[in-house]
């Protein structure tokens, strides 16, 4: 059974107008969206901003209101449930948020920031509290002291890893990953993401791995679901997706991709320039007359692309 599946969901925010602020219309986030992560599995949701991938990762932990569809953890519609019902299932899911500067409350020290969930939903001695997140600072590789120390006195990688101690300690089985390495540096990019594959191993977790860097979600994830005003333009394996892609908006995020190797910088011009007049001579295959996608079609057993 598959760890997450999440069925035609849909996620609109009302717009409201006129002097009793009715409901005019909707802005449609989430337009109807399905897939699923097997556990151990590391599933990538790309697109460019405002495409909807975040507004995704949070309406499954619960942050945003789902309107309609389904979002089965482990078999259950948590789109169904109250607030307090989904409290049984916060404990096994759980999210890094993409900006270490704002996620972590520069008021609380690292031992009450990573703690918080714990007092949440267990009760322990304070002696067995601070073994508990003095060994998980120590694996994600801080010294355990520095859990006396605030948010302002660590780095940005380091601020990071304090945001994945807070993630790993109630031990869930899904993980949320919103941009966790955007707002770092290139050269510590890399090793926060070594970090993550390596406690996935350990820890045995699912990641839902949100980004719009295409080379990021390469080097991680095993599926691939791209993603264009609310909905799935594409969905295959990395393989499927990097290396035939089928749809017009991932050839042409794909051709975005710096090229760093000079003799091929050549190549990649050439290569934009062919999308580009794909884009106007074939743009009704790929889009109807509204601007809409079309609903994923399959093309093999593991991709499926949008088009007539």
């Amino acid at each position: 059974m598959s760890l997450l599946k999440v069925n035609d969901m849909k996620i609109h925010f009302p717009i409201r107008g006129g002097f009793f602020r009715t409901v005019v219309d909707h802005i449609k986030a989430v337009d109807g969206i399905s897939f699923e992560l097997e556990p151990g599995e590391t599933y990538g949701l790309v697109g460019e901003s405002g495409c909807g991938k975040t507004t995704t990762g949070r309406g499954i932990i619960g942050l945003n209101t789902i309107t309609g569809g389904e979002v089965l953890f482990e078999g259950t519609d948590l789109a169904k449930q109250s607030r307090s019902e989904r409290r049984k299932h916060v404990k096994d899911i759980q999210m890094i948020f993409q900006d270490p500067y704002s996620s972590l409350n520069s008021r609380k020290n690292v031992l009450n920031i990573i703690a918080e969930p714990l007092r949440n939903f267990e009760r322990m001695s304070p002696g067995e509290e601070l073994k508990r997140v003095q060994a998980l600072v120590d694996r994600v590789g801080l010294n355990p002291e520095s859990i006396y120390k605030y948010p302002h006195q660590f780095s940005g990688g380091q601020r990071q890893r304090i945001g994945i101690a807070r993630a790993l300690m109630l031990n869930p089985k899904l993980i949320i990953a919103d941009e966790p390495v955007s707002a770092l540096d290139v050269s510590v990019q890399a090793q926060v993401l070594n970090f993550m594959q390596e406690i996935q191993k350990e820890f045995n977790l699912t990641y839902l791995f949100i980004s719009h860097d295409l080379g990021v979600i390469k080097h991680l994830c095993d599926r691939i679901g791209i993603m264009y005003k609310g909905r799935f333009v594409e969905e295959g394996t990395a393989a499927d997706v990097y290396n035939n892609p089928q749809h017009l908006y991932t050839k042409r995020l794909i051709a975005a991709i710096p090229e760093m190797n000079p003799e091929k910088r050549f190549e990649k011009m050439h290569l934009r320039q062919a999308i580009n007049e794909e884009y106007r001579t074939d743009y009704d295959s790929y889009f109807d007359k509204d601007g809409r996608m079309f609903d994923l079609k399959s093309v093999s057993e593991t991709h499926s692309v949008a088009v007539q």
